[in-house]
């Protein structure tokens, strides 16, 4: 495959108050139609660009190699929160209109998988999945076709985008932390394939739907499976869906773009969407926990913070994670204070800013760690 083969459309996800198209790209590659079809976006949230680098540095090595799978690439999948700047930050997190993070305006449809598996209980599994698929597509038509004003820029954006991944068979979808260590969203009966990723840290979380854009591609699959299995039939779910957290926030590193996308490779290869490709996962011991072990530290009081804690390194319960600096009381009382937390751990993530207020979350930890 060469650089040609490679397809651009931009696809109109709304318009600007200038009445000015609102445009986001699109990439295709064609494979040779015995794989699985990939859908991969990035920058959902304004200030994670990371992604885009990663994007970029899989079309560089895609384009060389033969694909069994289709795989589409959206790099700047929210064209408005990437743009969402104030002074030399980007914020781009949270919908400025309504408020809502932009990555919980996603759409599923829960009578959907009971309706499809009454109506095709009798077909083959091949039969069943490309029925679903299809009423999985028309039931987001059904939204972008309806009365305009039914929805807003973030939804139109996020229902245009689900579309595109209800067409395929992997969906990931690209994220950074603000101070973060890589890691792996992946959904409890998927986590078998988080061996072929190279990375570290992983998340398992269930198959509830809280609005994302991995959980709107899995769920329905899994929903479709629960009410078969009603039937007395097997059906495995069709569809893995993961975010993969690529690090902080803020910046672009093309280096470790490289290494993101040849652990990305890594996981396609596992799963015959490349042909014959040389891509493999790393030895490394992977550490996992549960969502509801996913732990948020917010700070017990306000000031300057020193963050301490090594991310992506094991603490023990009481050891220091921070410092906290309050000038102001530097006279009346102790002006540094220490802070610890109670459980053995895996420090994921900090907050961006040496500059809090009481009940900002300072760290996201996982607890009741196990190997995968």
């Amino acid at each position: 495959m060469s650089k040609e083969l490679i397809s651009q459309e931009n696809i109109v996800v709304g318009e600007i108050a200038n009445g000015l198209p609102l445009t986001i790209p699109v990439y295709r590659l064609k494979g040779d139609g015995t794989g699985p079809n990939v859908y991969i976006q990035a920058n959902m949230h304004g200030a994670e660009v990371q992604g885009n680098a990663v994007i970029y540095q899989l079309l560089e090595q895609l384009k060389s190699l033969k694909l069994r799978g289709d795989i589409t690439l959206v790099p700047y999948a929210n064209p408005i929160g990437c743009n969402q700047k104030s002074g030399e930050f980007t914020l781009g997190r949270f919908d400025p209109i309504t408020g809502t993070n932009w990555n919980r305006m996603y759409r599923f449809n829960k009578a959907l998988p009971s309706q499809v598996a009454e109506q095709h209980k009798d077909c083959d599994d091949a039969t069943l999945k490309a029925a679903f698929k299809q009423a999985l597509v028309a039931d987001i038509d059904s939204q972008l076709t309806g009365p305009d004003y039914s929805l807003t820029t973030g939804k139109r954006i996020a229902l245009n985008l689900q579309k595109l991944a209800h067409q395929a068979d992997i969906v990931l979808d690209l994220h950074t932390g603000p101070i973060s260590s890589q890691h792996l969203y992946c959904p409890e009966y998927a986590k078998d394939s988080a061996s072929y990723f190279n990375i570290e840290h992983v998340l398992l979380i269930p198959s509830d739907f809280d609005g994302a854009m991995d959980e709107a591609s899995f769920c329905p699959w899994w929903s479709l499976s629960e009410e078969l299995a009603k039937q007395g039939r097997e059906f495995a779910v069709q569809v893995e869906a993961f975010t993969v957290e690529l690090g902080s926030q803020e910046k672009i590193d093309l280096s470790a773009a490289h290494e993101d996308a040849n652990s990305i490779l890594s996981y396609l290869n596992h799963k015959e969407v490349l042909v014959d490709a040389a891509y493999h996962p790393k030895a490394m011991t992977r550490y996992a926990c549960m969502l509801e072990d996913y732990v948020a530290y917010y700070a017990p009081m306000g000031g300057m913070v020193e963050y301490l804690a090594p991310l992506g390194g094991h603490i023990k319960a009481g050891e220091p994670i921070a410092h906290i600096l309050r000038m102001e009381r530097y006279l009346s009382e102790q002006p540094l204070q220490t802070l610890s937390f109670d459980k053995d751990a895996i420090a994921i993530l900090h907050f961006a800013s040496a500059s809090v207020n009481q009940g900002t979350e300072l760290y996201k930890f996982f607890t009741n760690v196990f190997e995968l």
